[in-house]
């Protein structure tokens, strides 16, 4: 048996499978044959962001591209929040460029945000603690069946399809009818991954999911992360803790007090250096003085100092040089 021909004699599965790969590789940030510039599915460029007098975000540059996923690390204060809002459609940036597959792009709302395929799933998560898991998976998006007064509840689809896209993540659950508040804080979370997917998300934004949870649980979420990613998505995880996001990482934006202190790509830094530029050297070493001038803390001001000298070995040259 032969495949089907198109117009120009070429198999429809092997042009079909071409124009696929093709695609794939475009937004795997390759070179836009057109324009010989790289095409990323999300790119933010100088992007700022100010509330009156006050500047919130400053000069960030990240990209976003398909199976790849790029962490945003920063302590409190440090512009994650006002970053995510940007992308999500819940502010608009002031200064630079968002572009959405190579499209300059000032989002306007949430529903814009969704509708380009960005999702942002965030701590609370929004989810009702007494409603079943698939009542929560539908939320706000319920599917129905019938015409006029008949219509009603699709309950059994709705049920099947929940089951299929968890376990399609990997998470294995007897009963959807049980209320999502039965389920452990990880498992949560990756309920709420699996619906931003099933709804058309292309870009995923993580919203500290790790920060609230243990370490098993911790685990899990990394590893449906992963699950993520290689479903094709391009995620980003905002996160604090380095120790969370250099395993599952293939980029690192490391933000503080709104600006980008660095941007690089896993081969160009260890797990020691990451945490190096977030702890901050001279913050550890002043710490470490102001124990020693209070007196009675000699075992801690040891230990500051011992960390302090770790964080000054693993930094860059440059930056141990200012040490």
């Amino acid at each position: 048996m032969t495949s089907s021909q198109n117009p120009g004699g070429t198999p429809m599965n092997e042009t079909t499978r071409k124009d696929r790969i093709e695609q794939e590789e475009l937004l795997r940030n390759e070179t836009d044959p057109l324009t010989h510039t790289p095409v990323h599915m999300l790119e933010l460029r100088q992007v700022g962001k100010r509330y009156g007098n006050i500047i919130a975000l400053r000069d960030v540059t990240m990209a976003v591209d398909a199976g790849r996923v790029t962490c945003v690390l920063g302590d409190n204060g440090a512009g994650k929040s006002t970053l995510i809002k940007i992308i999500a459609g819940l502010h608009r940036h002031d200064d630079g460029v968002l572009s959405i597959l190579g499209e300059e792009r000032k989002l306007s709302s949430p529903r814009e945000a969704l509708d380009s395929g960005i999702a942002a799933v965030y701590q609370d998560l929004a989810v009702v603690p007494l409603m079943p898991i698939w009542r929560n998976f539908f939320l706000g998006s319920e599917l129905t069946t019938g015409t006029g007064p008949f219509k009603r509840l699709d309950v059994e689809t709705m049920k099947r399809i929940t089951k299929e896209e968890l376990a399609a993540m990997g998470i294995d659950l007897r009963d959807v009818e049980q209320p999502i508040g039965q389920l452990s804080g990880g498992e949560r979370q990756c309920v709420a991954i699996a619906r931003a997917v099933h709804f058309g998300a292309k870009v995923l934004i993580l919203d500290e999911p790790t920060a609230a949870l243990g370490v098993k649980q911790s685990g899990v979420v990394l590893r449906y992360i992963l699950q993520a990613r290689d479903r094709g998505l391009g995620v980003i995880f905002i996160t604090h803790n380095p120790h969370h996001a250099f395993p599952v990482g293939d980029r690192f934006l490391l933000l503080k007090r709104g600006r980008s202190i660095g941007y690089y790509d896993k081969k160009d830094i260890t797990l020691g250096e990451l945490t190096a530029q977030m702890a901050g050297g001279a913050e550890l070493a002043e710490l470490a003085h102001e124990l020693e001038e209070l007196g009675g803390h000699s075992e801690i001001a040891a230990e500051v100092q011992a960390e302090f000298d770790e964080t000054v070995r693993h930094a860059p040259a440059s930056e141990r040089n200012r040490a």
